[in-house]
């Protein structure tokens, strides 16, 4: 199959600007009718979750669309059943959740990682089914993406955020350890599909060897799932401000100033 060229910087901004609008609208239709919506975003690592999810919230009403990404689960979470510590973070009518990763990591990298025993790994197969089609009986639209990078690609990522000062975080030692484990990793998501790809709440895959593609691709994708109407509210006409009085200002030698450094550049 031919790869379709690479998308021009200039369209590519268009067109993320046109969507990020479209975002907007989505989320004050969610706002006024109640709608409820949880995101899941897996794949592997440097697939371009975080990139894709940073276009979709950066003009957004971070009241509205929150991103849960769940740390490591402490000793007292590990005896809890294992869904409970991702339901408190499920979205109120008028909500949109993001989850940068979720309860999948039961399935990848607890699976991989033997951070699971066999037994708890095949009662999550088990019971992820049920717990979401339960989600969505409950009201809840339910949006899964699985973002799908080559190895080649992420290879090249990684060695990437070697070299850059500003990604060097993103290479934790489980990020070290998973770059050997890529069959593993790949049977894994295999197993996965195989018992939670439910017509209820399907896994929709995300081709994400070219960010901006997937970006593109992934947002547009988002926005056709959810029935949403333009409800922007009417421009608002601001008064004129009233006299403010005899207020003085203290002097401004007063107050204590960042100092001006983009002078000394």
């Amino acid at each position: 199959m031919t790869k379709a060229p690479k998308i021009k910087n200039s369209a590519y901004e268009k067109e993320l600007a046109r969507m990020q609008i479209e975002l907007v609208k989505l989320q004050e239709w969610v706002k006024q009718t109640g709608h409820k919506v949880a995101i899941v975003f897996e794949g592997r690592d440097a697939a371009g979750k975080g990139g894709t999810i940073k276009r979709i919230t950066e003009a957004l009403n971070p009241r509205i669309c929150q991103v849960v990404a769940l740390p490591a689960p402490t000793e007292r979470q590990k005896t809890q059943w294992y869904f409970q510590r991702y339901v408190q973070h499920l979205p109120a009518a008028g909500e949109i959740v993001i989850f940068d990763r979720s309860w999948y990591n039961r399935a990848g990298v607890e699976r991989v990682m033997g951070f699971c025993t066999e037994t708890e790994y095949q009662e999550f197969m088990r019971s992820c089914p049920e717990f979401e089609r339960m989600l969505v009986r409950s009201g809840i639209q339910l949006i899964k993406y699985w973002f799908s990078v080559s190895d080649d690609e992420q290879e090249r990522r990684f060695q990437k955020r070697l070299t850059d000062p500003t990604k060097r975080w993103k290479l934790s030692p489980m990020d070290l350890e998973s770059r050997k484990k890529w069959a593993e990793y790949s049977r894994a998501k295999d197993d996965m599909f195989a018992h939670t790809d439910i017509k209820q709440a399907p896994w929709w895959v995300v081709n994400s060897d070219v960010k901006k593609h997937a970006r593109i691709n992934c947002i547009g994708h988002l926005l056709s799932l959810i029935p949403y109407e333009d409800l922007t509210p009417d421009l608002i006409e601001l008064d004129e401000r009233p006299a403010q009085g005899g207020y003085v200002r203290p002097p401004m030698e007063d107050q204590t100033f960042v100092p001006d450094l983009h002078a000394t550049l």
